[in-house]
């Protein structure tokens, strides 16, 4: 008999890279039978960069590619952390009376898979309310980042308290994942007795690819994701655009671009338009052929004030490596220790790195061509022997058969 997954998403869209595309579709093609719970924004669910879905996806449930896909409208849960956290410390389960919980219990499922912090906590009540009924479940915490992030600026009474509540919910955990090795050590420091299992957001080897050659007039440096204060500020990318045209012929190439619900266009100054090609978002299986013109790729993260982003290895990192482009990163912990071994890339020796440093250094490497070609070819290498989604979806598939 098949074993049933329930997938319990608070924040993400249902179509989320990781969780859809990699994880799901992964247990789905190997004989589980996936259920996906997954929130909507004002009566509608919503795509990788927030737009809604107004056309299609209508129905509260349906399935899609093989998954059941289960709907219910965002709650809110931060609004109500105190409660929250005396709801885990009561030990009962008819306290978790939230819909993502209620629709948990109706799944009957035997493995329930929560994406977020607050998704863990609607988790831990499932598992409650069905062991009251004699039902035995796991319960695995995917943790994608930090939750809470010691350096955030929320407020150090807010921190504490979710930290408790994190300490309290990973002792009804069975299993947690995350993202890094920084952030794995973190979690066996706050909850030695829950076994952590690294699961990179690495995508699948790009099947197509071209080796890169470096011998050029010019380079053209990419940037994937979203544009904002903490990842990728525009002003930073056209500053070092700016400060690198009167040095070199630089070229900016941008996939992704501000988050939907800005309401706005990436606005690029009209001197450098000529220089700047605005690719938007585009699907997860179309990004290789974008990344055909890109020689370095830059991962730009304030690292001095967030722990997460100290400890991060993003999708970007490895979209970079899979398709042979080098990465230009600033002094982010695991990233740093990942291009040191696999020498894929160059670090800017700061926690936060401005437009003139990551200038310098490409202009650096535009004067050395011959090290961004040893980097390329490394950087291919490395996901072809140890990052490439089909490494990460055999440790997911041992950690299910664990269970």
């Amino acid at each position: 008999m098949k074993k049933k997954v329930c997938f319990l998403v608070a924040d993400h869209p249902f179509l989320d890279a990781r969780i859809f595309k990699k994880e799901a579709k992964t247990l789905f093609h190997h004989g589980y039978d996936v259920t996906m719970i997954v929130p909507k924004k004002q009566g509608l669910l919503f795509h990788i960069d927030g737009t809604l879905f107004r056309d299609t996806f209508q129905q509260d449930t349906f399935i899609h590619e093989g998954i059941k896909i289960v709907t219910y409208e965002q709650i809110h849960f931060e609004k109500k952390y105190k409660l929250l956290h005396h709801h885990v410390q009561s030990g009962k389960a008819d306290r978790f009376t939230n819909t993502l919980t209620r629709l948990g219990i109706a799944e009957q499922a035997d493995i329930y898979h929560a994406h977020e912090f607050f998704s863990l906590y609607a988790g831990v009540g499932v598992k409650r309310a069905l062991g009251s009924s004699k039902k035995s479940v796991s319960l695995i915490y995917d943790s994608h980042e930090l939750v809470p992030d010691p350096k955030s600026p929320i407020g150090e009474g807010r921190k504490r308290t979710m930290k408790k509540m994190l300490t309290a919910m990973l002792q009804e955990t069975d299993y947690v994942i995350t993202v890094s090795e920084s952030i794995k050590s973190w979690y066996h420091a706050v909850q030695p007795g829950v076994p952590v299992e690294v699961i990179f957001n690495s995508p699948p080897l790009t099947p197509a690819y071209e080796p890169k050659s470096y011998n050029k007039n010019r380079l053209v440096l990419g940037y994937e994701g979203i544009v904002n204060r903490s990842r990728g500020k525009a002003e930073t990318l056209f500053q070092l655009l700016e400060i690198s045209k009167s040095r070199f012929d630089l070229h900016l190439s941008i996939i992704g671009g501000l988050a939907a619900d800005k309401k706005e266009e990436l606005s690029v100054p009209v001197h450098l338009k000529p220089y700047v090609h605005l690719h938007g978002w585009l699907p997860y299986e179309d990004i290789p052929q974008a990344m055909e013109e890109v020689d370095i790729g830059l991962v730009d993260l304030d690292a001095k004030h967030s722990l997460n982003n100290h400890y991060a290895v993003p999708n970007k990192f490895f979209s970079y490596l899979n398709n042979g482009v080098p990465v230009l990163v600033n002094r982010c912990k695991d990233m740093s220790d990942m291009i040191h071994r696999h020498q894929c890339g160059f670090i800017v020796d700061k926690e936060q790195a401005s437009a003139a440093d990551y200038a310098d250094a490409l202009f650096y490497l535009y004067n050395h061509q011959e090290q961004l070609q040893k980097m390329s070819q490394k950087a291919r290498r490395s996901m072809e022997e140890h990052y490439h989604w089909g490494i990460m979806e055999e440790k997911l598939l041992r950690l299910y058969e664990r269970l």
